[in-house]
């Protein structure tokens, strides 16, 4: 429950804080929200090391203030995103990009666990954090060689969100965020946790995380490379079905080979359904009503339903806990929620670009 809050406050904080980015990104400066999102993530170390072994009883302001920093940094990143790639370029740009993440996902794990693991007490996270806290600072010095990319106009978040006046692709890519959000929210955390009591150790979290990066890794590359426009919507139904049929690997007696296995389904299925959605997404945002001048109201739309999928996801995930008996109840809903991205590729299966 402690872990369901934490994650709770980082995704109601998130949304909030892309309204406010989004408007000082339309007003002042792009790089500037980058900027102030590398700065509010490095408070968040910062504020981990200080607290130590207090961190537990704020949970609450330390998700907020996690919430910031990702509210601030994804929405300067997904719109210079959208702003620097082409819709012949996108397939490859997110593939590159999701590649480079799981590199870092095969080294960062793997590296804390083992000294987490080999070191006494709580030497071993003050130390990952202050090298995660040195990391952020590296960022921000990196960030001041980026060229400023500054905007006009108001920013008109309605514009983009009254149901009855915006294109029936765009719906269908709202709501399909929604469902995304609908898994992501609860097996962000959920997934490690079993880990963890699985294996009874910090080591197992991040070998498991080198293993899903490492074939994360060659996956991506590979969607990056051979999936076209063209073969967008078989490539997510197939991520789809993968995603679905996993779950049913952890729904009942779990263990940590099982665990294992479910990492490297998920490993090969998220790759080959997130690069074309995701490109199919800043597409449809390139081809909707005043695209270049709402750009910005476009992106922050998208990321208000990807949020409110995982706020009700969470928020699920939390009643179960309080009103069911857990391990009766608990397989059942990580069936329901683990075919969220099916319901992805049927809400998305009719757009025509």
């Amino acid at each position: 429950m402690t872990i369901a809050i934490y994650n709770l406050s980082i995704v109601i904080a998130q949304p909030i804080v892309f309204i406010i980015a989004g408007r000082w990104a339309k007003q002042v400066d792009r790089i500037i929200v980058l900027r102030l999102g590398v700065f509010s993530l490095s408070i968040f170390y910062l504020v981990v090391l200080l607290l130590g072994k207090l961190a537990v009883q704020y949970v609450i302001i330390l998700g907020v203030l996690l919430g910031i920093g990702f509210g601030f940094y994804w929405l300067a990143f997904n719109v210079l995103t959208f702003e620097i790639t082409e819709p012949e370029t996108r397939d490859l740009f997110n593939g590159f990009f999701g590649l480079l993440g799981s590199f870092a996902g095969m080294i960062g794990p793997f590296l804390a666990g083992w000294l987490i693991t080999k070191l006494e007490g709580m030497k071993g996270y003050t130390l990952i954090f202050g090298i995660s806290l040195g990391l952020f600072v590296v960022a921000i010095i990196l960030s001041f060689f980026l060229k400023r990319r500054s905007a006009e106009g108001k920013f008109k978040l309605m514009n983009v969100l009254r149901w009855s006046e915006i294109t029936r692709n765009w719906k269908r890519i709202l709501l399909a965020n929604f469902a995304q959000g609908l898994r992501e929210g609860s097996f962000a955390f959920l997934i490690f946790i079993w880990i963890y009591i699985a294996a009874g150790t910090e080591l197992a979290l991040g070998t498991f995380s080198l293993v899903t990066s490492a074939i994360s890794f060659v996956v991506y590359y590979l969607a990056g490379r051979f999936i076209s426009q063209k073969y967008r919507i078989k490539s997510i139904l197939a991520g789809a079905l993968l995603l679905s049929l996993s779950v049913w690997i952890i729904a009942f007696h779990l263990t940590f080979t099982k665990l294992m296995i479910y990492g490297v389904v998920i490993s090969i299925a998220f790759p080959i359904l997130m690069v074309p959605f995701i490109s199919m997404t800043y597409d449809i945002i390139g081809k909707a009503k005043h695209a270049a001048e709402w750009r910005i109201e476009y992106v922050v739309g998208r990321e208000l339903f990807l949020n409110a999928g995982r706020i009700i996801s969470i928020l699920l995930f939390m009643a179960l806990i309080t009103f069911f008996e857990e391990k009766k109840s608990l397989p059942y809903f990580i069936i329901a929620l683990g075919n969220a991205q099916l319901l992805l590729y049927f809400i998305i299966r009719k757009i025509k670009l």
